[in-house]
């Protein structure tokens, strides 16, 4: 009997350091206040990480603005830049064959707000990768995941980043907006 009981204290002590650190899952992605919807370009229409940007925004329940007309002062916009891999050398089979590598993936990235100037971020996430000269077929399968995880896992980031980017964005100057000289340049 003490021993249910020592479990139910020691159960509800670590809940309550749990909920007491501030600990919570992560659900959907609250958008900064004022902001309703999302927008997304890229470069290419169907690359790879524009796609996975797509799907977790849907995932999040975040709407997404697909074409230029319904665009509002309560959209962000998301430009996707350039996207890049690049794969270090990390070690070496006795034979001299590549081993293992670091995949190292950026993705540089435009966010805007409608009151806000634009700000160029970039996200990295960076993954070993163990390589199989014997096991080719399987090894590229396995890359194929990889990569498709580092471009989920580049999506969250974007998206969790987004939510406290707008009060650092400096405000658009308005005359710069309406393109009116200002009563200090006359």
């Amino acid at each position: 009997m003490m021993t249910h009981y020592a479990r139910l204290v020691y159960t509800f002590l670590i809940l309550s350091l749990l909920a007491g650190c501030g600990f919570k899952l992560r659900g959907e992605q609250p958008l900064p206040h004022g902001i309703k919807q999302a927008s997304v370009a890229a470069p290419f229409d169907h690359s790879p990480m524009l796609r996975a940007l797509k799907k977790r925004f849907k995932l999040y329940q975040i709407p997404l603005v697909e074409s230029q007309e319904e665009l509002s002062s309560d959209t962000v916009h998301i430009q996707l830049i350039s996207d890049q891999l690049d794969r270090r050398l990390l070690s070496l089979f006795s034979s001299g064959q590549v081993a293992e590598y670091e995949l190292v993936f950026t993705v540089q990235y435009a966010i805007s707000f409608s009151e806000r100037e634009p700000m160029i971020h970039s996200v990295e996430v960076t993954r070993e990768y163990q390589d199989d000269p014997d096991a080719v077929l399987a090894k590229s399968r396995e890359l194929e995941l990889v990569l498709s995880e580092m471009h989920r896992e580049a999506s969250d980031r974007i998206i969790r980043l987004m939510t406290n980017q707008r009060e650092l964005a400096p405000l658009r100057d308005s005359h710069a907006l309406t393109n009116q000289p200002s009563a200090n340049t006359l």
